[in-house]
């Protein structure tokens, strides 16, 4: 089965074309970082302008470097939540009028299940695992049964993990997106320099990044008003030792929160997936500590850990083979639980 995905759930557009849920003929993502990077965050607005400009022309490319045409496909799978609600109805409106004008059955897919059925564009895993999905908009950690079984465990809060990336690196001034800034200029730094706190939270599965990307501004008011960086070792700590221990503070928390839940449900094998996910860091460190408790970790490669078409095309496969599919009624929805 040829299945198209479209994802516009946030500043992204996305198209792809996936064979039977598992092989990627095409799989391409129009980014707006351009336009929101002077902001040092997405401005909604601008981005469902965007998503309008480019969506006929994402959609046309995947399906011309798949080498199919309209006809060819079994289904169109189509992002309808969670995510930025202008941005969701460019995707959904322009999915619903290709299935109204074609006859192709549409489904509708969760963001979030297709971050998690990412892995399988890549390795096939066994049920039952859990699952973090962790990104700019969303940390939640499931414990997945099948495909369309899920049980959440905890989620975040406040701020995302992802967020927390982009708020720490526009108060570090080092620019937009965060996360991936965070993640080189860290190798450069000691991620033991500055003690941030660790949110664990004790007795639950939640995540709390706010108080954490509080600690990173009051550090940088101390330093302000001392008028200098610190030293610690007669070393002066500086912006890379800071952004590391902010990372390493994150990275911690997620860590534990995953191998806890791997205990509580006495399973072997975790899925990481989300933009976070391709943080070089988390991916090592998690691998590492996994092994030493007998656990298995997969994570997609980084491209397909921030967000994409061909996650979308692979759950709507699953739904369609299934028989379960969308009216022209759909609507999208920013707040979307599993």
């Amino acid at each position: 089965m040829l299945i198209l995905g479209i994802d516009t759930s946030c500043d992204e557009t996305a198209a792809a074309v996936v064979i039977n849920g598992k092989t990627i003929l095409s799989n391409i993502v129009s980014s707006q970082v351009d336009i929101h990077k002077r902001y040092g965050g997405v401005v909604p607005e601008l981005a469902s302008r965007s998503h309008i400009e480019t969506i006929s022309p994402i959609v046309e490319k995947a399906l011309g470097d798949a080498k199919i045409k309209v006809a060819d496909l079994s289904a169109i799978g189509v992002t309808k939540g969670p995510g930025l609600v202008g941005s969701l109805l460019v995707g959904v409106s322009f999915a619903k009028a290709l299935s109204y004008s074609t006859g192709i059955p549409l489904v509708g897919v969760n963001h979030i299940e297709g971050h998690i059925a990412s892995i399988f564009l890549e390795v096939k895993v066994s049920f039952p695992f859990i699952s973090l999905v962790v990104s700019g908009g969303h940390t939640v950690l499931y414990y997945v049964k099948n495909f369309g079984e899920y049980e959440e465990l905890g989620r975040t809060r406040d701020d995302a993990a992802g967020e927390a990336f982009d708020k720490v690196a526009k108060i570090l001034n080092l620019g937009y997106p965060g996360g991936p800034i965070i993640d080189q200029i860290s190798l450069k730094g000691n991620p033991h320099a500055v003690k941030f706190p660790r949110p664990y939270l004790p007795n639950s599965f939640d995540f709390s990044f706010s108080g954490l990307k509080t600690a990173v501004v009051n550090y940088m008011r101390d330093i302000e008003k001392l008028g200098h960086f610190p030293r610690k070792k007669e070393k002066e700590i500086g912006i890379a030792d800071i952004a590391a221990s902010f990372q390493q503070a994150v990275i911690d928390v997620l860590i534990y929160k995953v191998l806890k839940g791997a205990e509580r449900k006495n399973v072997k094998r975790i899925v990481l997936s989300g933009g976070v996910a391709a943080n070089s860091s988390l991916r090592r460190e998690i691998t590492e500590k996994a092994k030493d408790k007998g656990l298995k970790v997969f994570i997609p490669r980084p491209d397909l850990c921030t967000d994409n078409a061909a996650m979308i095309a692979a759950i709507g496969y699953h739904y369609h083979k299934r028989g379960i599919h969308a009216s022209l009624d759909l609507n999208p929805g920013a707040y979307l639980p599993l």
